[in-house]
């Protein structure tokens, strides 16, 4: 795969999305402001972005206490949602680290794990141009028992993100997958919701054992 071709496209989508686009995440990113408008956040720490699963975290200071972390995760959302929003909800922290999950919700949508790569390419441009330094750590897209049909797509996109961390610097591929499946390589099935979708607090412990190994050094 020609990885400057596609550099090369995702750069052309950026302005596509653009921070003052409509959105229906409005109301959520708004909402983002305010508190930090009353309360905010130091400069420098971790900024976790992406998808339900990161939204649905609530956990998340509590269970990385040596670091500085912010959740700005808004339910539901694509990768490009996450690109057309950091001008407002990642860059103005200045974090050393990002932390994205998504992906997962692209796929469901109908689109091809080579176009939400791209999309992630999208991603890593807008983190780049303001923020050249900070260190862009990419959890993989996790199998779950809802869309388990989707698991080749999923595979194939962790692969083709892996690949592209594995070659560039400062960027980081946090492979959850393998953890979250079961001797007979179907996903656990006690640390999702009832909804097959999300996980529980089960789930989330195995998260924080891997993606905590993955953080840089406690900065508190």
């Amino acid at each position: 795969m020609n990885f400057r071709l596609l550099l090369c496209a995702a750069l052309l989508l950026t302005p596509v999305f653009a921070d003052d686009a409509p959105s229906k995440w409005e109301k959520e990113i708004a909402a983002f402001e305010a508190k930090d408008k009353t309360s905010p956040p130091e400069k420098g720490g971790i900024v976790f972005v992406g998808s339900s699963s990161i939204r649905k975290w609530t956990t998340l200071a509590e269970d990385f206490p040596h670091h500085r972390v912010l959740n700005r995760g808004f339910g539901g959302s694509q990768i490009a949602d996450s690109v057309q929003f950091a001008g407002r909800i990642v860059i103005p922290y200045a974090p050393r680290t990002v932390v994205l999950y998504a992906g997962g919700n692209d796929l469901n949508a109908g689109k091809a794990p080579e176009s939400v790569f791209v999309d992630f390419l999208a991603f890593v441009a807008r983190i780049r141009a303001d923020l050249p330094e900070t260190e862009i750590a990419v959890i993989s897209v996790a199998g779950n028992p809802k869309r388990w049909a989707q698991v080749e797509k999923v595979r194939t996109l962790n692969a083709l993100v892996a690949d592209y961390c594995g070659k560039h610097p400062r960027m980081k591929f946090i492979d959850v997958f393998p953890a979250m499946m079961g001797s007979d390589g179907l996903p656990l099935p006690d640390i999702f919701l009832k909804d097959k979708l999300h996980m529980n607090e089960k789930g989330y412990r195995i998260w924080t054992q891997i993606v905590g190994a993955a953080l840089p050094s406690g900065d508190k």
